[in-house]
């Protein structure tokens, strides 16, 4: 494999010194986006939220800062992301209000209908499978409970001359990766059984949020 390859394959799953390096760089980088993608859904001070991918923990950290009387739990696939997000999370986590988990969006280990809140940031284009793995998060949301996808990359956005060669190394089956427009990501939502789906777009910055809430 070459380092081309091998940098872009650390986005889906960081390891190593070359993934600690790039969990470091996604905290810095998807910032801006997150803290945009995260003004399209209401937080509640006692609010129980999940974050499906969680990286660095950056995002963690944001919805702790709101979700001041509720916890925060977040997973990932990646034993390296969920070290790394422990460490910038170590008060929240020793204070009990933030739980870090090494786990798979598609099982999550996690009982029906308890979170208020599902966020997703950079990190759905990994899935294993996106329609299933919507349903599962569906799984864990209680009624009247949102999921909000937060992205960079998507089919049609600004970025696509530079996508293309991940959608290259999907077809070769190098990496996986989902490189879908914004009425592809609407029609999933709703096909994994979520309602009032909302897409929101920033195009001059790249920017796309979809929102999807769970029926009462």
């Amino acid at each position: 494999m070459s380092l081309g390859h091998a940098l872009l394959r650390q986005c889906g799953k960081p390891s190593g010194w070359l993934g600690r390096l790039n969990l470091w760089s996604m905290n810095r980088r998807h910032s801006k986006v997150t803290e945009w993608g995260l003004k399209h859904v209401s937080i509640q001070s006692c609010d129980t939220i999940l974050d499906v991918g969680c990286g660095g923990g950056m995002t963690i950290a944001r919805l702790a800062a709101v979700a001041t009387e509720g916890k925060i739990y977040g997973v990932d696939y990646s034993e390296e992301s969920v070290a790394a997000s422990r460490r910038a999370n170590q008060p929240l986590v020793d204070a009990g209000r933030v739980e870090i988990l090494h786990a798979s969006v598609s099982q999550l280990p996690f009982p029906d209908e308890m979170f208020d809140l599902v966020t997703a940031v950079e990190t759905h284009y990994y899935w294993p499978d996106l329609t299933a793995d919507l349903r599962e998060a569906l799984r864990v949301l209680k009624p009247g409970g949102t999921l909000v996808i937060i992205a960079e990359a998507y089919k049609g956005g600004k970025y696509d001359r530079l996508l293309q060669r991940l959608e290259e190394l999907q077809r070769q089956g190098i990496m996986k990766y989902a490189h879908l427009t914004i009425g592809e990501h609407s029609e999933l939502l709703s096909k994994a059984g979520y309602c009032d789906v909302r897409v929101f777009e920033e195009y001059d910055k790249g920017w796309l949020c979809v929102t999807g809430r769970k029926g009462s």
